[in-house]
């Protein structure tokens, strides 16, 4: 079974209603490409330094115009849309980084809040705490799609193996991964992870990205990728705001698995004390 995917690569600002516009631009030219899955970068909505700014711009999910504009977007294309993540209030003090999957219909097939916070002092000076804006995630999400099924992750989850592996046991031949990767974990990090993660569950990874300069300053690397389950990279985009698509046959999972039976051969172990 074949079908078209994209992955979208934006540079989104603080502000929502023009980040929307511009997902919406990307979105429709992608579906005019061809593909019938469009998958959006982490933040779509908005990518802002300032921790008391995020919360005050950042909306409950009743009230947030991203829902509404991607189902009837979802609609009006006729495909299915994962956009990303949206920032949704949950209280005075938190937010969820929460990832959202559209039906060609518009109805929300599933929802995914990130585990994995991004707490870091990177090399280069920089430092990030993703977990005083944000409460994470508690459990894994798997969403029935026409090809197979979907795990939904967020950027920094990609560093934790034991999430994908489980996805793939539980069924998944498909991998999003939408992001907002910072520029030197990026050049280090990102195609390995990515192409790693896409050869030990034998599925294929689409990670839609963030690029270019954002408020406060803050750089995102780009180069939004989709991988084969063999690791191959199917399609790459540069840095600049934009869409990259590839023809995915989906036999290819069960093809690889076969080659590498690597999550049948999985067996429990004791570390010694």
């Amino acid at each position: 079974m074949k079908f078209r995917a994209a992955c979208i690569q934006m540079s989104s600002g603080p502000e929502i209603a023009p980040n929307l516009e511009t997902a919406g631009t990307l979105v429709r030219t992608a579906h005019k490409d061809g593909a019938q899955f469009i998958a959006l970068p982490e933040n779509v909505d908005m990518l802002m330094a300032d921790r008391a700014r995020k919360l005050a711009a950042a909306l409950p999910e009743d009230k947030h115009p991203g829902l509404p504009f991607f189902a009837g977007l979802a609609r009006e294309t006729g495909t299915w849309i994962m956009c990303g993540s949206l920032a949704i209030k949950l209280g005075a003090e938190k937010i969820a980084n929460r990832c959202y999957l559209f039906n060609p219909e518009g109805k929300r097939v599933a929802a995914y809040d990130k585990i994995h916070m991004f707490d870091v002092d990177l090399p280069n000076g920089e430092s990030y705490r993703e977990s005083e804006t944000c409460a994470p995630g508690d459990r894994a999400v798997l969403a029935p799609v026409p090809w197979g099924k979907l795990g939904m992750t967020i950027c920094y989850d990609m560093r934790f193996p034991m999430l994908y592996r489980a996805l793939a046991e539980a069924g998944a031949s498909i991998i999003t991964v939408p992001a907002a990767f910072t520029v030197p974990t990026g050049q280090a990090h990102w195609h390995i992870l990515l192409r790693t993660r896409a050869v030990e569950t034998g599925c294929f990874v689409l990670a839609p990205a963030q690029c270019g300069t954002h408020d406060g300053g803050r750089k995102t690397y780009g180069h939004a990728l989709i991988v084969s389950p063999w690791g191959k990279i199917l399609a790459e985009a540069e840095n600049e705001p934009g869409f990259i698509a590839a023809d995915l046959d989906i036999d290819e999972v069960a093809k690889t698995r076969a080659s590498l039976p690597s999550l049948q051969h999985g067996r429990n172990f004791q570390l010694p004390n």
